[in-house]
């Protein structure tokens, strides 16, 4: 429950500055406070209806990847990778407040900033999971202690005291292997 949280979240935010920076750079897309819903929609499109219409168009396409060259194979998954975009930025945009004018400007174009805003997010994906996961232990951390009035951690047991003093000792894990062989 926590990752899928976790997840969600951290999307959710990247979202709503990829769509506040769509609707800054295209002046036939407006977003403002849209952006906050629309994010909503985004997020659950690429966690659920993303995957699912990826998966359609790629055995579709798989039918006849024998017949193409391998330039011919890379244009056809490039190309249904952008076709789910497209598909994605439409409900969203049917679904919540954002507004387009055009249809190049509008619609075409907006898929590619999701595209390359997706692409940044997988390269950063880990560190944000990593930094929203410490976020969520540590307000969970605090709800529950408030909850249960005053949390005292619970007393450190001999071994873990003793093996605590080991670690601190200076030494590195050579040297401590050395000094036990002599």
């Amino acid at each position: 429950m926590k990752n899928a949280i976790v997840r969600f979240a951290s999307l959710y935010v990247f979202n709503v500055a990829v769509l506040l920076l769509i609707g800054l750079l295209m002046t036939n897309v407006r977003v403002g406070w849209d952006a906050l819903w629309a994010s909503v929609i985004l997020t659950l499109a690429a966690l659920f209806v993303k995957p699912a219409l990826a998966a359609v168009f790629r055995r579709s396409a798989a039918k006849s990847s024998a017949s193409r060259t391998r330039v011919g194979e890379k244009v056809v998954q490039y190309g249904l990778v952008y076709v789910v975009e497209l598909i994605i930025w439409v409900l969203t945009v049917w679904l919540s407040g954002v507004s387009v004018a055009g249809f190049f400007w509008g619609y075409v174009l907006p898929p590619l900033g999701l595209l390359l805003g997706w692409v940044i997010y997988d390269q950063v994906d880990d560190r944000l999971h990593a930094k929203a996961s410490e976020v969520y232990d540590t307000v969970q951390s605090r709800v529950q202690g408030s909850r249960s009035g005053s949390a005292t951690p619970a007393p450190e047991s001999p071994q873990t005291a003793a093996g605590r003093a080991e670690l601190n000792d200076g030494l590195t894990p050579e040297q401590r292997r050395m000094l036990d062989e002599l």
